[in-house]
Order: structure tokens, then C-alpha cells, then sequence
């Protein structure tokens, strides 16, 4: 409880240090310091919860905790106290990410246990898991026969290491923990456990193993279960090139198949990437009581610069904006949460306008939500430009002879630049998009959430003007865009 209450502490005496020039306005970030990956997200006595591996004594990643916060909607957060902090043998050098679950009106957390057992801290380290209950959801107290899962449970063919990120789930009065790890010859994989009482798990089988194609390592498992197809979700490192896609050193992916809990086994068709853009890791779902499907992610991506750490802003991190996972026929779609709408103000729309070239609109800002369809007519490329100043903008454009969508953040202003890309067919020959900017982020839903594609963007303080453009006759069906204020 000590590192606890230090860690509140320190946050308390020191947030008003925040530089507030990057900060966004209606997604989650730490109240000061580093955070990334969400855990333990879940719906508890009328609260989403989500907790977030978080390091409070600077904007760098350290022996992470857990940062928690609250929220009625999924849009407004409060903070609470640091749930977690590495303050027992068994984690002494982070409590590493993990889940939560509900059981007899308590709060469980599952969560990884870093060790570091030699100096060389980058290859001489164990991971094992560890829960925590609470009776409030808010001050938890650490099981007494931690750790769960020893490395001792860890099977033959799976790495000794690399061993983390429990998701906890239910099925048929049986508990189920899937884990993160590597086959120690290049190939990502996931292990399963079961248990009947939460303190007592016993190996089922190694879940899914990777290819060469699917990256070094797992991280991060997930499952979602539909009627009638699961979904498996998992945070690949150093995936490989293929085309237009994986161009980011790691990426979330996701698998479409079916689960057999019993002889632990998830056969599946094909995978796809869940976010096509640049900043989106470690995305980790909650079922909600209305049964909804509900995704977040850390809105950032490792081995990049962390712009307001390196500007001194004494903050780095923040989550993505909460979506929906729907499954309608056979693809899986990732809607905007509908809650977004009740903090939409000021609506400007336009309608039926016959674009050729470049129209900057009589409304700007840095904080707002867009949703337009246009209808290409005999333009090859078109789109939207934001953050919009005398030589910087991020363009979002639609290549009609390639079908593809870009996100270009190469004049975005400082910050990583680049470019990402997705394969994406007309509908009906139209393409709609519902873009939520938000000071230093943009993402951008494609085709009612088809794709979608999510990038931190560093503009300067000037750059908020919005303009549309087309390279050809193009017409914009619709075009409404409302700013979002939390106030």
C-alpha cells in the first residue's frame, strides 16, 4: 500500500505541471507520467472501468502500475486512486497488463507479474500471473497465494519469458484465462487455462500458434464470441510487411473462427488488421449490459517518438476513442460508440456541393466530429484535409483508380509522418466517413466502420482549418460536422 499511496501522491503534488498543449479533450490519458495498454475494462455496479498500465513519476514507460478510471458512458472519465502498484516479490518490477471479472459482487484483476531476475533486464526476466480483488471496485488487495500461474505451469513449446497479459472470460461454470507468448523460434502463439474457483489453474493447450507472417510474439489476447463465429484478438510484434499493410513495427490483428474451450483449440480462417492506421495497440473488449461489444486501445504504438514526452509536457499516452465491435454477416465492423453524440454542439452542414479542386469550409477547430459521404462522379481522388494550416495538414483521401483510403500525416506538423493505406470498395458508389479529431488525434471510420484507421497528429496551434478537395468532378452528398465539448 505504500507504493500506492506515493504514486497518488506524487500525481496529486505534481499535475499542474502538465504542458495542456497536446491534451485531448474527449479521450482518456493519465492525470500525469506515462500510460499504455487499457486493462482490466468491464462494466462494475454502473461503471465502466478501465485501468491502464501506467507509470506516474514520468513520461516514460517505467515499473508500470495500474491507473484507474471511471465513467458512466464511456466518454467522460473520472480518475481514481492507482489500483496497482509492483510492490511484492512476485512483481516487483511492474504489474504488466492483464483483465478484470465480475464474481459474487467483488472485482477480480488478473494481471502479469514482472521479474527481472539478472541485470540485462532485456533478456533475463520471468512473468508470472497474479489476481487482486477489491469489494468496491476501487482499493484492491493482492491475492495471498500469488502468483496464480508459476512459470513451473508454462508448457514445453512456449517461451519461459515471454509469458503475459491475462484475459479472464467464462464459460459453462468454467473460468478461462488466455496468455500471451512466443514459441521462442519467431512465431507469436496464445496458451490457455482453466480454473473452477479463479485460485486454481491448470494448463488446456496451446490455444493458436502463429506463422512467420504473424509476427515474433503475442501480446494482449482477447476473445469475443459471437452466435455463431469467435473472434480472437491479439497485439503481434514485429509483424511482416504484406503490401500496403503491417507497414507499423507491431499491429493488432484479429482472427475469425471458432473456439473449442474443451480440447483448448481456436481453428480459424483468416486474420485481418483491426486498425489500419498508425497508433492503435493493445486493444482489450468488455461486454456490457446492454450486450455490446465495446473495444478500447492504447492510441499510441511502440518504437515511435512520444512527441510530448520528448517536448518536456510531463504526459505521453492516451486511449482511443471506445468502439463497437459488430458482426453483420461475415465481416466484423468497428463502430464509433453512440454516446459520442449527446456532446456533439454548433452542427454545420452542407449539402448536394459539386467539388473540383479544393474548398476550405467556414468552420474549423481542433476538437470536433465529421460525417460525409461523397459520390466520386469522374474525380480519381478525393477527400478531407484537417488540421489544416499555412504549411501543415492531414490529408484523408479515397484513390478511385487503386481503391484505396490514405491517411498522410507527412505535413501533419512535428511527430512521426508517414502514410498508411487500406484497400476500400465503394458503397452504392459512395464512400462515407465519420472522423473524430481531437487536438493531437484523428480517427477515421470508413464505409460505417468497414475500416478504420487512427493516427496521433502534432499540428501547430495555428493549423485548424478544414477543407474538402477533388481531384475531378466529385460531389459531397453530405457533409456535417459538429464540435464536441465535454463542459
Amino acid at each position: 500500500m505504500n507504493k500506492i499511496i506515493d504514486a497518488n501522491e506524487f500525481i496529486r503534488r505534481n499535475k499542474e505541471k502538465l504542458n495542456q498543449r497536446y491534451r485531448l479533450k474527449y479521450h482518456l490519458m493519465g492525470e500525469y507520467g506515462w500510460i499504455n495498454d487499457p486493462n482490466g475494462f468491464i462494466q462494475f455496479k454502473d461503471n465502466y472501468h478501465l485501468f491502464y498500465q501506467h507509470y506516474p513519476y514520468d513520461a516514460v514507460w517505467g515499473p508500470v502500475h495500474w491507473g484507474h478510471a471511471v465513467s458512466k458512458d464511456l466518454v467522460k472519465w473520472t480518475y481514481l486512486p492507482v489500483a496497482l502498484a509492483p510492490d511484492r516479490d512476485y512483481d516487483r518490477d511492474g504489474c504488466f497488463s492483464g483483465s478484470a471479472i465480475e464474481k459474487d459482487g467483488k472485482l477480480y484483476l488478473f494481471y502479469t507479474g514482472n521479474i527481472y531476475t539478472e541485470k540485462d533486464k532485456n533478456n533475463n526476466y520471468k512473468q508470472v500471473q497474479n489476481m487482486a480483488i477489491s469489494e468496491d471496485g476501487v482499493v484492491f488487495e493482492k491475492y495471498g497465494k500469488n502468483p496464480i500461474i508459476d512459470v513451473a505451469q508454462i508448457p514445453d513449446d512456449a517461451s519461459k519469458k515471454d509469458f503475459r497479459d491475462p484475459k479472464v472470460f467464462f464459460i459453462d461454470d468454467i473460468y478461462y484465462l488466455i496468455i500471451g507468448s512466443n514459441d521462442t523460434n519467431g512465431h507469436g502463439q496464445v496458451l490457455m487455462y482453466k480454473s473452477h474457483d479463479l485460485e486454481k489453474w491448470e494448463f488446456v493447450n496451446t490455444l493458436i500458434k502463429g506463422t512467420e507472417e504473424t509476427g515474433t510474439g503475442w501480446e494482449c489476447p482477447d476473445i469475443v464470441r459471437f452466435d455463431d463465429k469467435d473472434i480472437l484478438f491479439v497485439s503481434a510484434q514485429h509483424m511482416r510487411h504484406n503490401g500496403s499493410y503491417f507497414k507499423n513495427i507491431h499491429a493488432s490483428i484479429y482472427f475469425i473462427g471458432e473456439l473449442n474451450a474443451d480440447e483448448g483449440k481456436f481453428a480459424y480462417t483468416d486474420y485481418y488488421l483491426v486498425d489500419y492506421g498508425f497508433d492503435f495497440y493493445a486493444p482489450q473488449t468488455t461486454v456490457d449490459k446492454h450486450g455490446r461489444v465495446i473495444m478500447v486501445a492504447w492510441m499510441n504504438m511502440w518504437d515511435t517518438d512520444m512527441v510530448t514526452n520528448s517536448l518536456g509536457h510531463n504526459w505521453a499516452g492516451a486511449m482511443s476513442l471506445p468502439r463497437e465491435v459488430v458482426k453483420i454477416g461475415e465481416k466484423i465492423y468497428f463502430k464509433p460508440i453512440s454516446e459520442i453524440a449527446k456532446y456533439r454542439k454548433n452542427e454545420y452542414s452542407l449539402q448536394g456541393i459539386e467539388l473540383n479542386g479544393e474548398v476550405n469550409l467556414e468552420t474549423n477547430g481542433i476538437c470536433y466530429e465529421i460525417d460525409v459521404e461523397f459520390e466520386p462522379q469522374n474525380a480519381y481522388e478525393f477527400g478531407v484535409k484537417v488540421f489544416k494550416g499555412k504549411s501543415e495538414e492531414t490529408v484523408l483521401s479515397y484513390n478511385c483508380r487503386e481503391r484505396l483510403f490514405s491517411f498522410n500525416r507527412d505535413r501533419s506538423g512535428i511527430g512521426p509522418k508517414g502514410e498508411r493505406r487500406a484497400e476500400v470498395e465503394l458503397i452504392d458508389g459512395r464512400l462515407r466517413l465519420n472522423i473524430f479529431v481531437d487536438v493531437s488525434s484523428v480517427e477515421v471510420f470508413i464505409n460505417g466502420g468497414e475500416k478504420v484507421m487512427t493516427g496521433r497528429v502534432y499540428p501547430d496551434s495555428q493549423s485548424v482549418n478544414i477543407s474538402l478537395f477533388s481531384n475531378g468532378l466529385c460531389k459531397v452528398v453530405n457533409f456535417k460536422k459538429w464540435d464536441i465539448g465535454l463542459e
